[in-house]
């Protein structure tokens, strides 16, 4: 099967699914090598470029549809394949003519995803290297990507060191431009979550730790996860859009925790 190869069988965005099941179903597909985080951040770029209206995939023509500035999107990527899925959506996007400030919140980066996004054109952005430069990307960003974790978590899902100061500094910045205060859809910037938001448990919707990046639309790989669907982590979700990479057929034996 190929990187866009149709699939059949999705799972239904109605059913909440464990990180545990979600992995187990994964398991075949990337043993047999299929391409699963490049149609995850295929999909991703898609959802995002038709929030900026940028070009369809690609029409690298380098600029905005309508001509105007260059949308600026930031990136907060983890160490593990939840930043690498940002990674290379954000590599896409830098493609179709958006600007891409890559901000690294774990000790390292994904190699292959980074190295692509910056191929493309996309800058590394330092908040303590240049604090004045990453609150002046976050007053002018049109989308935030949060791409810090994913299931892979620990017990915890709680932020942690240098990931939860980046995260609470945008919130403390969002704030003083009166984010939280407008309807979800409408704000500016609007944030985009990968997988699920950073900081929320992928099976029961706990949220540990208040130092969550609300997001306005959350792209979900190969199946719901159980604590999109759950309070208080729901109400931090915003839209959910599933993207499906052919998990249905193993996850059509597998009764799905949360149906809604």
């Amino acid at each position: 099967m190929g990187a866009d190869a149709p699939h059949s069988a999705a799972p239904s965005p109605r059913h909440g699914y464990t990180a545990a099941q979600v992995r187990a179903a994964e398991a075949p597909l990337l043993a047999a090598g299929e391409p699963l985080m490049q149609r995850a951040a295929a999909a991703l770029a898609d959802e995002i470029a038709r929030l900026l209206g940028l070009p369809s995939d690609g029409d690298s023509s380098g600029t905005a549809a309508d001509g105007t500035r260059r949308p600026l999107v930031v990136v907060l990527a983890g160490s593990g394949d939840n930043g690498g899925d940002a990674l290379f959506a954000g590599a896409r996007l830098a493609e179709r003519g958006a600007d891409v400030r890559i901000v690294a919140v774990g000790t390292r980066m994904h190699e292959a995803a980074a190295a692509a996004a910056h191929r493309t054109g996309a800058n590394d952005l330092d908040p303590d290297g240049d604090p004045t430069g990453f609150a002046a990307a976050i007053d002018d960003a049109d989308v935030l990507v949060d791409g810090i974790l994913g299931i892979g978590a620990a017990a915890s899902p709680a932020l942690r060191g240098r990931a939860r100061d980046v995260v609470a500094r945008v919130l403390e910045r969002l704030a003083e431009r009166g984010h939280a205060e407008r309807a979800p859809g409408t704000r500016h910037p609007l944030v985009v979550a990968v997988d699920l938001p950073s900081g929320i448990s992928p099976d029961d919707g706990r949220v540990p730790d208040p130092t969550v990046l609300p997001a306005d639309v959350t792209v979900t790989m190969g199946a719901v996860k159980a604590g999109l669907l759950l309070p208080p982590a729901s109400r931090l979700a915003g839209r959910v859009v599933l993207v499906d990479l052919g998990l249905g057929p193993a996850l059509a034996a597998v009764e799905p925790v949360v149906t809604v």
